[in-house]
């Protein structure tokens, strides 16, 4: 079985060696997205303007122009730093919790439909982001 990356946050297991391991392209093409959409630009360590930063969006008024500016850098981002990517939608709401009434102020749903032709992998990243969590 390959071991394609290690599984992000690190994890100490045995069975993988130092660390958990993805050992499914697909799951090491998710992990690669979401580290772009959740990363500050400048936090990474001698590529500054990668990553979307997202989390910087939460406290923005919610309009057409955070949505499109979202949609903006995800697009750009993905054909920058992982052009074997083709994105083919993204949806911006507000996130939801479990009760469908409640609407949590200050919170993001990103949906970033997407395929990878070369892998013939077609997938959906979902990120709920608020003030207090990621998911």
């Amino acid at each position: 079985m390959p071991n394609y990356a290690p599984r992000l946050p690190l994890d100490y297991n045995q069975s993988f060696g130092p660390y958990t391991s993805l050992v499914d392209i697909n799951d090491v093409v998710r992990q690669n997205l979401k580290m772009i959409i959740l990363t500050n630009p400048g936090e990474r360590i001698a590529i500054p303007n990668f990553g979307v930063g997202i989390r910087r969006l939460l406290f923005e008024s919610k309009s057409a122009n955070l949505s499109s500016s979202i949609n903006s850098r995800i697009r750009n981002q993905v054909s920058i730093y992982l052009p074997f990517i083709n994105i083919t939608n993204i949806k911006v709401s507000d996130a939801i919790s479990n009760n469908i009434n409640d609407i949590y102020e200050n919170a993001l749903q990103v949906s970033i439909y997407y395929t990878v032709p070369s892998a013939n992998i077609s997938d959906i990243l979902n990120i709920t982001l608020n003030n207090t969590e990621e998911g």
